[in-house]
């Protein structure tokens, strides 16, 4: 990941900031000009590393961290929202998060994982509950450490006018329950966040508080997205595409195969998501779940549920729960 302020349009530069022990590698922030001042597409994770190379990449555009007037945060995880809180506390610009994004911001910020536990017993993961039970007695339960209330909540489809453009933000729910994309439509631009990305699919749904269907959810927000007129896409991992619409093409086209796949693995048995999950191939290398290490394995378990409540949902499988635990069969 080479450091700097990349020029992507006239006036919009990506900045592309560390993410240590991430397979991602690093996360985009996008610096908008708005007059003097600055407007950034999420903001960063709350590292020092992270900070000092986003102050030297708006040094080299003209700019400092007083410039920065505004966040438009795509949705609340750590590495797009907590930088932004940082500098909001000593430069006092101003954070705009999306509406669904609120349950979940305050289950982190009061530590309650119960929801998430509850979930990973539905999908029959009791070994990683058990883990996260036994790190939460000592003490390693989610901290709120970088986590406060945005200043302004993104009610449904708004329109942010800037000094020199318009931003149409669009609520997209999948990868979290409140994500929201930025649609510049006179420039042609897309700030995609997570929910576009050009090389990998994004997890689906792993939240604190779980939408009930969140693969339903973010096809339904794909095809949304496709209804607009096509346009550059800037996405928060990875490099800027030229087209949307062709990248929301392959990620329909994948989840249509993956829900193929996931039935075809349930065959006539009955079986729970972490079941199921474990006869399924992941990553572009086809690794078994238990190659994997315990947070993508839970990443994994949760994305083969949101697959299997399509399929019910679709009519496709059957379920039932007994204690707390669902089994799927055809």
């Amino acid at each position: 990941m080479e450091p700097g302020a990349f020029e992507v349009a006239p006036g919009v530069h990506r900045i592309p900031l560390p993410l240590p022990n991430d397979g991602l590698r690093a996360v985009n922030v996008y610096a908008i000009a708005d007059g003097d001042e600055l407007v950034l597409v999420d903001s960063g994770w709350a590292l020092d590393e992270a900070r000092d190379q986003l102050e030297q990449a708006l040094g080299s555009i003209g700019h400092g961290f007083e410039s920065v007037r505004r966040f438009l945060v795509t949705h609340a995880h750590r590495d797009h929202y907590t930088l932004g809180v940082t500098l909001r506390r000593m430069f006092g610009s101003r954070i705009s998060l999306g509406i669904g994004e609120q349950p979940t911001l305050e289950a982190v910020i009061n530590g309650q994982v119960d929801g998430q536990l509850t979930d990973l017993v539905r999908w029959g993961a009791h070994d990683i509950a058990d883990r996260i039970r036994r790190s939460m007695a000592k003490g390693g339960g989610p901290k709120p450490d970088g986590y406060e209330m945005p200043d302004e909540w993104i009610r449904g489809v708004t329109d942010i006018r800037l000094g020199s453009r318009t931003l149409r933000a669009l609520p997209t729910p999948g990868h979290t329950a409140g994500h929201v994309v930025f649609l510049d439509t006179e420039s042609s631009l897309l700030f995609a966040g997570d929910h576009i990305l050009p090389h990998i699919t994004p997890s689906i749904g792993f939240e604190l508080i779980r939408q009930e269907m969140p693969l339903g959810d973010y096809m339904d927000s794909l095809r949304l997205v496709r209804e607009h007129p096509d346009m550059r896409l800037l996405p928060a991992h990875g490099p800027v595409a030229d087209s949307t619409h062709v990248r929301v093409d392959e990620l329909l086209d994948h989840h249509r195969k993956r829900l193929d796949e996931t039935e075809r693995a349930l065959a006539q048995d009955e079986a729970t998501a972490a079941e199921v999950a474990g006869r399924l191939g992941w990553t572009r290398h086809n690794r078994k779940l238990s190659e994997m290490d315990f947070f993508n394995r839970m990443l994994a378990i949760g994305e083969t549920s949101a697959h299997l409540d399509v399929l019910v949902r679709d009519g496709r499988l059957h379920t039932s729960t007994v204690d707390g635990v669902a089994r799927y069969r055809a």
